[in-house]
């Protein structure tokens, strides 16, 4: 009976593969077989010349085997570290730990019956140099686990648009912020595998098939972005960043014609291969809206023109503005002004030109118009994530007037940028976009391809010239409020500066002349600009003599003019210079009337210092090459302090040289004020004060809520 019954048990066994309820086949099967995942790679991210800005690297994941059953054989074949001591001593200084802690490691995972044992922080993520040198020791018992880790070449490059990417829990690449983030789905690739059949010393069986399947990398993304002009970017922002300890600094550059972005950094940023305390993950740019301040009077005097209303050499009293609509006058910036033409007013960034041409000119329901085919109250479509949608704040007389300046309303950079395109490229405002294409590599096909959208017209043609041209004139007009400060070497520019309020404080904006941003924008070459470049700069610390355009201008002249040679732009300053080469003559000991009328009748500006008969000094001297542009200045035997409003800061330096007068200097750009009177003679050694203020906020209870500068 107990034979019948063992004999029928085996056969059921055999025939059914099951005991109990348990499959033994399927149990056999999964003791023999051995599956080898082939990890796909992350799809690569690239700049729009193939240069690399993401990619997957291989590190190695350290572990030895501990269990001595591992080594049936011991005389002929080590299978586990039968040696701790040795393998802790040659192992630990190539992973960078104390000896005594790898031996530790492996002695109590011996003793607690362990198979394996693993090695923390300091035994992951290791270089393949790190795996060369320990493969070389011939450890037995060491073996790695070959893992994928994303790397970013650049460091701190576009971090917030290409975004961060880093392994999970399950040890899978996911991407958590920008690019990686949005494009997560495309970028992750789809596992293959090796599935065979192995002893149970991991020897394949023969005669076993082998099952494959192949993997699916991931897709790879290529950008607009230019590295070489994006490397620029990053150098001048961390500059300024170390210099002036902004709060926030962001910079666009875009080609107008198309809307590809070329280049795109802020500041705080981070290193996504070295996070450090981040504190800021989000890309200001299109996530963060901010009041923009007189950078929007470019799209007012816009408006003006296109409905026919504006007359550049139409006079009107500058200073306050006030209707009876509003309680509070809207003031400029600076109230001495007087009596000037409307082209003026847009030079020195005037409030009160805006408001009166919105108001009176235009019309606050068309203006209103106007702001929304400018696409102010619309996401820009950029193919970024997190894009935030700024406010326009339109509803009373007061908000109608500050939004003709840029105060109350807010707008993201990117809003700036893409209404802006619509001024540099004849009237067609572009859709921004900084995904140039995506590309299977597992067959080369080209799975999407961005190309140039136009998003509205919201000008003509003739009347982005004529902006342009009033740019252009802020810039080359010493009334002009970049004049002086932007300025590019080799490319002729249109621009516009900008300085708003930030919110905060009891009385609804903070105050002190660094709480503001300050901002930039310009286009060029002028007359038909091919790269367009948007600056914001916010509570910058500066020094007395400092104003808030000198980190802008710094970060923009720079950027602009390298990128322009980047693009292989030609210059075009040469073809619109009429300057002439001429040599200086001998004049110290000379008539002064006979050099000053010589270099006059020359076309050189030349300026006296005195009445004296003889010249005693000048700031160019005999022989040296100078041009018709350049300005002279003769000291006189007899020297009076000239008026020097207007003058540069260079200029004024030069003549305080001369003149071996004691200066202090107070603020930049051109000279507002002078402590020694115009005519008064002077001596060597004399105290002057030079006072180059570029503004002079209003008091609180005098303004609106436009801040008191431009």
């Amino acid at each position: 009976m107990f034979f019948l019954i063992l004999t029928g048990k085996m056969l059921y066994i055999q025939a059914t593969g099951q005991v109990d309820g348990f499959n033994l086949e399927a149990w056999a099967k999964d003791q023999r077989e051995k599956k080898e995942v082939t990890p796909a790679k992350r799809g690569y991210i690239y700049d729009r010349n193939e240069m690399v800005l993401a990619q997957d690297i291989n590190v190695y994941r350290l572990y030895a085997i501990v269990d001595p059953s591992f080594s049936p054989d011991p005389e002929k074949r080590l299978n586990h570290v039968a040696d701790p001591a040795t393998t802790a001593e040659q192992l630990a200084p190539i992973i960078g730990m104390d000896v005594s802690v790898v031996q530790d490691i492996l002695d109590k995972g011996s003793a607690d019956g362990r198979f394996q044992v693993e090695f923390g922080r300091e035994g992951t993520n290791l270089t393949r140099e790190q795996k060369l040198q320990i493969d070389a020791l011939d450890l037995p018992g060491v073996h790695f686990i070959e893992e994928a880790k994303r790397y970013y070449p650049n460091g701190i490059f576009a971090s917030h648009v290409i975004g961060l990417a880093q392994t999970n829990d399950d040890q899978l690449i996911e991407g958590i912020t920008g690019i990686e983030a949005q494009l997560d789905e495309l970028l992750t690739g789809t596992d293959g595998s090796v599935t065979l059949l192995e002893d149970r010393y991991n020897d394949p069986l023969l005669n076993e098939e082998v099952q494959v399947l192949e993997k699916q990398d991931g897709f790879n993304v290529q950008l607009t972005l230019d590295q070489k002009v994006q490397t620029i970017l990053e150098d001048a922002l961390s500059q300024v960043e170390a210099e002036f300890n902004p709060k926030r600094i962001t910079a666009t550059v875009i080609n107008p014609k198309t809307g590809e972005i070329i280049a795109m950094g802020s500041r705080p940023s981070y290193n996504p291969n070295d996070l450090g305390n981040v504190t800021n993950w989000y890309n200001d740019i299109v996530s963060t809206p901010i009041e923009p301040g007189s950078t929007m009077k470019i799209f007012t005097l816009a408006s003006a023109i296109e409905e026919g209303v504006y007359n550049p050499n139409e006079t009107y009293q500058s200073g306050t503005y006030k209707i009876p609509e509003i309680t509070r006058a809207v003031p400029d910036y600076r109230k001495h002004w007087g009596t000037i033409t409307y082209a003026e007013g847009f030079q020195r960034s005037s409030n009160v030109a805006m408001a009166k041409l919105v108001w009176e000119k235009v019309g606050t329901e068309t203006f209103l118009e106007y702001l929304k085919a400018f696409q102010f109250d619309q996401l820009t479509g950029i193919d970024l994530p997190r894009e935030t949608l700024g406010r326009l704040v339109y509803r009373y007389p007061i908000e109608q007037l500050n939004a003709a300046f840029g105060q109350g309303t807010t707008v993201t950079p990117i809003q700036i940028v893409k209404a802006a395109t619509a001024i540099a490229n004849n009237g067609h405002m572009m859709t921004p976009y900084i995904i140039q294409s995506i590309t299977d590599p597992n067959t080369g096909d080209v799975i999407k391809e961005n190309t140039p959208t136009i998003a509205g017209e919201p000008i003509s043609e003739d009347t982005a010239q004529q902006v342009l041209q009033a740019m252009e004139s802020v810039v080359t007009e010493e009334t002009g409020t970049a004049n002086g400060i932007f300025e590019l070497p080799s490319y002729t520019l249109a621009g516009k500066t900008g300085t708003a309020q930030i919110s905060g404080g009891a009385s609804g904006y903070l105050y002190g002349r660094e709480n503001y941003i300050f901002s930039f924008i310009g286009m060029a070459p002028s007359e038909d600009p091919e790269l367009l470049m948007y600056v914001t700069v916010q509570q910058p610390e500066l020094e007395a003599t400092e104003s808030g355009s000198k980190p802008v201008s710094y970060i923009f002249n720079h950027v602009m003019e390298n990128a322009l040679h980047y693009q292989n732009i030609q210059p075009d300053k040469d073809q619109v210079s009429t300057v002439n080469e001429l040599v200086m003559p001998v004049a110290v000991g000379l008539k002064t009337e006979d050099i000053a009328d010589n270099l006059t009748s020359q076309g050189v500006q030349v300026t006296v210092v005195g009445d004296g008969p003889t010249i005693t000094a000048s700031n160019k001297t005999a022989g040296e090459t100078i041009l018709s542009t350049d300005h002279i200045i003769l000291v006189t035997d007899q020297p009076k302090l000239p008026d020097l409003s207007g003058w540069s800061l260079r200029e004024v330096v030069q003549l305080s040289n001369l003149l071996k007068l004691d200066h202090e200097i107070v603020g930049q750009g051109y000279l507002e004020k002078q402590s020694i009177e115009p005519g008064t003679p002077i001596a060597s050694g004399d105290y002057i004060l030079f006072d180059f203020t570029d503004f002079n906020p209003v008091s609180p209870e005098e303004e609106t809520k436009e801040s008191g500068v431009e």
